[in-house]
């Protein structure tokens, strides 16, 4: 007999997980990437971020995915800590969503949606249709999974010493929570726990008032899957991952206080007192009594985790800061803000030259990483620039001024994205160095060091220019173009120098050249920044450009 009961509830666990993962994936896929590009866009405030996490875990049936999605993009830099509170806190009632599938107890359809989904998944060639069929064979093994293990427990209820156990949850509410919590974070599913929970009850093996804190348990418990995902990213996407924990600990802690009442309240709002749809009651009255009890604290909660994991991320913003999609019908904003967006991308990709030059002259392996990681960023800011000034020409009709702005502003934006490029090879030159242990001589290694300082410079003032729409400034970034280029002439035949004379060996003589070929274009680029600030005086010939 215990064989029988092991054998079938691992079994039954099993289809049930298995189940609910491939429903969760066909849905998904259904989807495609609309879900990830809506939780990415429409989270603008606290309101929509709860509506749109509750929408998208009700059609991808999985609290854990939403929030492993919320913690890529927060540690992706897509999505503000602020934004993602919301989303985990929709995400906590979506997910209540399965245990109302449950508690309906479709079990005679099991079978039926297995062959149906199966056949629908092997016959159709359109892709949409077979991630339809996936959904429903993953619906079918979910219930066939819950039947197998209600009848694998069902010899269960005869014995004095399993019901003498169960009957202890009821007087030991804080046992049963800690065995909700256990149970959760093993099979990393809330939803699994729920429907672990709703065959016990359908056997007679547990009473509801011993349920509950194994629910409650159940949502701290899940939080597991957001904190090992959050392993080994940014400070900011741990910081979602504790968020969704104290979201969860600090509910739970006040329905334990309350657990009398809540019980009396599930009792009072269910039309049926059967032990599946309390269960379901219980699980959503608790997560949406949860986030009311937060929704006015948002900006509190971001404060506690700021102090549970302290510290700011040394990466910048991945997001437009400035791109604001409602001003695409007034021009003269838009490329206002279109400048200041490409003005934080150059401020990004100069730091990147900064990084490299740290991490090639003192040997400092995290910001060459840095360079690495902001090359990602800049790339990202460039492709939402570059979408958001050829919205702007699709929509809009522009003036003549305006139109040479913006062809100037999709010029610039490719020159950051390259100066980016050229900063991320020196990184890569840096990483080199320090693996081989590449040195070079005292003069070349000042000769180089104060070559980075002439282009960081020059790259600095262009940055200036284009902010401050200053023409003098402009100007003296295009009369210095020429002194950069003498000077890299001059280093790379003074290091010729050194080679023949063997002071340097001929390795380091190619590193050395190769990262003053990729300054050189650095500071060509800077020129090409201040050109838009400078295009009537071009246009006309007075300035060589």
């Amino acid at each position: 007999m215990v064989k029988e009961i092991t054998f079938g509830l691992i079994g039954g666990l099993g289809l049930f997980l298995y189940g609910m993962k491939i429903m969760g994936e066909g849905m998904q896929k259904a989807a495609g990437d609309r879900m990830r590009r809506i939780l990415e866009v429409l989270t603008g405030n606290v309101f929509l971020a709860i509506l749109v996490g509750a929408v998208v875990t009700a059609i991808i049936q999985s609290s854990s995915a939403t929030t492993v999605m919320v913690v890529g993009f927060v540690n992706a830099g897509l999505m503000t800590l602020q934004q993602a509170i919301g989303v985990i806190m929709g995400a906590n009632i979506g997910t209540t969503i399965t245990a109302w599938l449950i508690a309906i107890n479709l079990s005679e359809w099991a079978l039926p949606a297995i062959g149906i989904g199966f056949l629908i998944t092997m016959v159709s060639r359109n892709k949409t249709f077979r991630y339809i069929g996936q959904t429903i064979l993953g619906f079918g093994l979910l219930f066939l999974g819950m039947s197998t293990m209600g009848n694998s427990m069902s010899v269960l209820k005869t014995s004095p010493k399993i019901a003498n156990l169960f009957l202890s949850f009821s007087s030991s509410p804080i046992e049963a929570l800690l065995i909700g919590i256990a149970v959760t974070m093993v099979i990393q599913s809330s939803s699994a726990t729920t429907g672990l929970l709703i065959a016990l009850g359908s056997q007679g093996l547990i009473n509801f008032d011993a349920a509950i804190p194994i629910i409650l348990g159940a949502n701290i418990g899940t939080c597991i899957t957001a904190i090992l995902a959050s392993i080994g990213t940014s400070r900011n996407a741990r910081k979602a991952a504790m968020a969704h924990l104290l979201f969860n600990v600090v509910g739970t802690l006040v329905a334990m206080l309350v657990l009398p009442w809540f019980t009396r309240i599930v009792h009072s709002i269910s039309v049926t007192q059967d032990f599946g749809h309390l269960v379901a009651n219980a699980h959503t009255a608790f997560n949406l009594a949860n986030t009311l009890l937060w929704v006015g604290f948002v900006p509190f909660m971001e404060k506690a985790v700021n102090v549970l994991v302290p510290g700011k991320d040394t990466l910048p913003q991945k997001a437009p800061a400035y791109l604001d999609k409602r001003m695409l019908n007034t021009p003269s904003v838009a490329l206002s803000l279109a400048t200041k967006e490409l003005i934080r991308m150059a401020h990004i990709a100069h730091e990147m030259v900064e990084d490299a030059e740290a991490g090639f002259f003192e040997r400092n392996r995290k910001r060459i990483e840095d360079t690495f990681a902001k090359e990602d960023v800049v790339d990202h800011i460039q492709r939402e620039v570059v979408e958001y000034l050829s919205t702007l020409l699709s929509q809009s009709s522009l003036t003549k001024p305006q139109s040479t702005r913006m062809a100037g502003l999709m010029h610039i934006v490719n020159d950051i994205e390259r100066i980016a490029d050229h900063a991320n090879n020196l990184a890569q030159f840096a990483e080199n160095a320090l693996s081989e242990n590449i040195n070079f001589s005292d003069m070349a290694s000042d000769d180089l060091r104060a070559y980075f300082k002439v282009v960081e410079n020059q790259f600095s003032r262009a940055i200036d220019a284009l902010r401050t729409d200053d023409r003098n400034l402009a100007r003296e970034v295009i009369a210095v173009e020429k002194q950069i280029d003498e000077t890299e002439n001059s280093l790379r035949k003074a290091h010729l120098k050194r080679l023949n004379a063997g002071a340097c060996s001929p390795f380091t003589g190619i590193v050395f050249v190769e990262m003053l070929n990729n300054l050189e274009r650095i500071g060509d680029h800077a020129v090409n920044i201040v050109e838009p600030v400078l295009d009537d005086e071009i246009r006309i010939g007075k300035i060589e450009a």
